[in-house]
């Protein structure tokens, strides 16, 4: 049993090269469509010739709508389609505003498997093509993996950003991007909004956490840069966020607007560097952040609306020429200040092109029509996104067929090498903290009999059923029979007793443990109460990597970064020993009573 400190320092060699690397392509740099022949230009201008006022403010939108088909959802879709946007379906919404981009979500109905994906797509690109000068549309979604994933199974499914930290392996996360992108792209979906490049240095991060790939800069850049390299080579857009940096904040940008207190050169030294290689790599979109950034930007104003951090900082010292997108419109972050009508004239002001999921997108759209009537806003200025925009549409090939089938969904979505290779990659994070005594891996002869309890949080559309259940299924299938108990979050003391009582006569107990800090009292003490028991207990943090910090010693504690059936199964391979535990730390594991010093630095990792 030991660790690896080395590992670590071939990550940064290996991060620096591939960043170098990247950088050798100045042709594409920067992402601004230099790809672009002359002939193709001029297809371009014409385009926007042709084009109503109307149809050019449309096409910077970027849109939720309700339901599973474009033309026909259910009533209750209709309904709140009527009640938000005051259209009935997507069609309509083509028809009315021109919109230019619709984003796909699990709870609008959007995403129910891979077949009605592929035709909602394909009813979406129809009615953009039916409607006044016919453009076909970006139609996103946010598949990052691991806790943020709008497409389920029977889709191939990773662990997520930061199980990808852990491994630490470029060729693995280019991989994994290779593969998300191939599915979505069968789908119809041609933009994701990934990778997530937040250095997340604040352990406290309740908005990023495991969405960011760890606290080291010079890794989260190697890694960004090389989803980038994978989604695009897939031919769908990559889109990097968010900018400038999201993983220093102790608040959710959803619900308030954070504070960034990092001097100007921290921010260049911790949070630049992911974009800026992401940026080398030719990514084709970033999205911004709502959140305040004092070193780059005092005036109190968002990073989406900001002027000197999207145009000073981003165009003009980065040097980046492709889509900004702002991150989504109905967040509190952004709406804080200003109006709903006034927020994507700001953003367009600052040097946003694409304005994502307004909360009232006819507010929002004339608001911006009402700019360029006051001569706020010019039609020029309008034409320079909608430039970029349609660059980037034709750089994807949706101006030669933006089109899908279900053939072309059988044979890429979830096929058995995707899913061997998903089951691969997220073996390899799967990290061991702790292991007294060598309890890991357990002995099929003295270890017949397993318990599973802890957290099941609400896994992600279309998996199997909560990680207690999938990891006992899982344990069982290689040869240790387990039962799942679940027992919540936030158990109580009768639960509590309940789990104790069952881990009475079994072999060992694995609990699944789920953000735990010292305001989860109970999770603390259910773990404490199993420790008591003469029964080895192996403890698994499903999310959040710190849980170790807060938990009494026990037997052995692992680290899967995340909760969905592809970490559960490779969680379970680890402790019945048919994969050995490869994964290293990419944040460092900060101790309960002394946050300032490490329990565990970036890098640490134990094996068997």
């Amino acid at each position: 049993m030991h660790h690896h400190p080395s590992r670590r320092s071939v990550i940064t060699a290996a991060a620096a090269g591939s960043v170098a690397v990247a950088g050798a392509a100045p042709a594409v740099a920067a992402g601004s469509g230099s790809a672009l022949s002359s002939a193709d230009r001029r297809r371009i201008r014409a385009i926007i010739q042709r084009m109503s006022l109307e149809e050019k403010v449309g096409q910077l939108f970027v849109m939720r709508i309700y339901g599973a088909s474009a033309t026909d959802p259910d009533p209750a879709d209709v309904a709140a389609n009527q009640a938000e946007i005051g259209v009935a379906n997507a069609a309509e919404l083509l028809a009315t505003y021109h919109v230019g981009g619709i984003i796909y979500f699990a709870w609008a109905h959007n995403t129910q498997n891979p077949h009605q994906i592929a035709d909602l797509s394909n009813g979406i690109q129809r009615a953009a093509l039916s409607h006044g000068t016919p453009v076909p549309l970006l139609i996103s979604t946010d598949q990052e993996q691991g806790a943020v994933a709008r497409i389920g199974a029977p889709g191939t499914l990773f662990g997520g950003g930061m199980a990808l930290g852990a491994d630490g392996s470029t060729s693995d996360a280019r991989t994994a991007a290779r593969v998300i992108g191939t599915e979505l792209a069968a789908m119809g979906v041609n933009q994701n909004y990934s990778p997530v490049s937040d250095v997340n240095i604040n352990p406290a991060n309740p908005v990023i956490g495991v969405r960011s790939f760890g606290a080291d800069p010079t890794a989260v850049a190697a890694l960004a840069a090389a989803q980038v390299k994978g989604y695009q080579s897939a031919g769908i857009a990559s889109t990097a966020k968010h900018f400038p940096g999201h993983g220093d904040t102790g608040t959710d940008s959803h619900f308030s607007l954070p504070v960034i207190t990092h001097s100007l050169e921290q921010w260049q030294t911790i949070d630049a560097p992911p974009f800026r290689a992401a940026i080398a790599a030719g990514i084709d979109s970033i999205m911004t952040a709502h959140l305040l950034v004092p070193a780059l930007d005092d005036s109190g104003d968002p990073a989406t609306l900001s002027y000197p951090i999207l145009t000073g900082v981003l165009r003009e010292q980065l040097g980046y020429d492709g889509v900004v997108v702002t991150d989504a419109l109905d967040m509190a972050g952004v709406r804080e200040k200003y109006g709903d009508d006034r927020v994507p004239v700001l953003a367009l002001k600052a040097g946003v092109d694409q304005l994502l999921n307004p909360p009232l997108l006819p507010v929002a759209y004339q608001g911006v029509m009402d700019a360029v009537a006051s001569g706020e806003l010019t039609e020029e200025r309008i034409e320079v996104s909608l430039e970029r925009i349609l660059a980037l549409k034709f750089r994807k090939g949706l101006f030669r067929n933006p089109f899908v089938t279900h053939a072309g969904v059988d044979r890429v979505v979830g096929t058995r090498s995707h899913l061997a290779t998903a089951d691969r990659i997220t073996e390899r994070g799967i990290t061991l903290l702790a292991d007294d005594g060598g309890t890991l891996p357990l002995p099929r002869r003295s270890h017949r009999n397993l318990l599973v309890v802890g957290a099941d949080p609400a896994a992600p559309s279309g998996t199997g059923g909560p990680p207690t259940g999938v990891l006992a299924k899982a344990l069982t299938d290689l040869g240790h029979p387990a039962t799942a108990l679940s027992t919540g979050t936030a158990p109580s003391q009768a639960v509590i007793a309940q789990a104790v009582a069952a881990a009475a006569g079994k072999d060992a107990v694995v609990v699944c443990t789920y953000n735990v800090t010292s305001a989860s009292p109970s999770q603390i003490a259910l773990v404490t109460a199993l420790a008591a028991t003469s029964v080895p207990v192996v403890t698994v943090a499903i999310r959040n990597p710190y849980d170790i910090a807060y938990l009494p010693q026990v037997s052995a504690s692992l680290a899967t970064y995340g909760w969905t059936d592809v970490s559960m199964r490779a969680v379970a391979r680890v402790i019945a020993g048919k994969a050995r535990p490869a994964g290293r730390l990419p944040v460092a594991v900060p101790r309960a009573d002394d946050p300032a010093t490490p329990l565990y630095p970036i890098g640490y990792g134990l094996d068997y």
